[in-house]
């Protein structure tokens, strides 16, 4: 009811149609917006992560026409070109088919450029495993994974080894200073 009068109080100023067709609008606003989220089709998505090293891409991997993206960039602009090749194995080896309904956006940091071009290429064959799981069936999903798992493990499955941090007694983590006696 503030509202309302403050409304009224403006009208002396404004148009009263001006002032009717504000007042209308304000008020309805809540329940349009609610209405059209409500109409709006659910988007078939799935969130994965892959890691090698401190290098961590996530990739987002929704019903699309075929598209990857890394950092915004297509994934055939990918440097070291050298390198380029490892991003495209789960596609390769998978087969185009099952990525051509498949929109997949990664965003990786972190880590050098090959341990990022490991990172992104686990979160790749993880996103198309997971989307399968989730909107296909369970049996092309155990396909894709015994297929990837066949090839190389460290697709699925992450790689747990790390850097050893450095003790005193020696320049690195494991070799010692040289011993003298004079």
């Amino acid at each position: 009811s503030l509202f309302l009068s403050q409304v009224w109080s403006l009208s002396s100023c404004c148009t009263p149609s001006l002032t009717l067709s504000t007042s209308i609008t304000v008020l309805d606003i809540d329940t349009n917006i609610q209405e059209y989220i409500a109409t709006m089709p659910e988007s078939q998505s799935v969130q994965v992560f892959g890691k090698k090293k401190t290098a961590t891409a996530v990739a987002f991997a929704k019903q699309g026409r075929g598209l990857i993206k890394v950092n915004g960039q297509p994934l055939e602009l990918l440097e070291p070109e050298a390198l380029r090749y490892k991003v495209y194995e789960p596609v390769l080896i998978v087969g185009q088919e099952k990525f051509s309904n498949l929109d997949i956006r990664i965003r990786v940091s972190g880590g050098g450029f090959t341990s990022q071009v490991y990172a992104i290429r686990a979160a790749i064959a993880k996103s198309v495993v997971a989307y399968h799981a989730k909107y296909v069936d369970e049996h092309s999903k155990n396909e894709l994974r015994a297929t990837l798992m066949a090839y190389d493990r460290n697709m699925l499955v992450s790689d747990p080894r790390r850097c050893e941090p450095k003790k005193y007694g020696g320049k690195s983590a494991r070799a010692r200073f040289q011993k003298s006696y004079r």
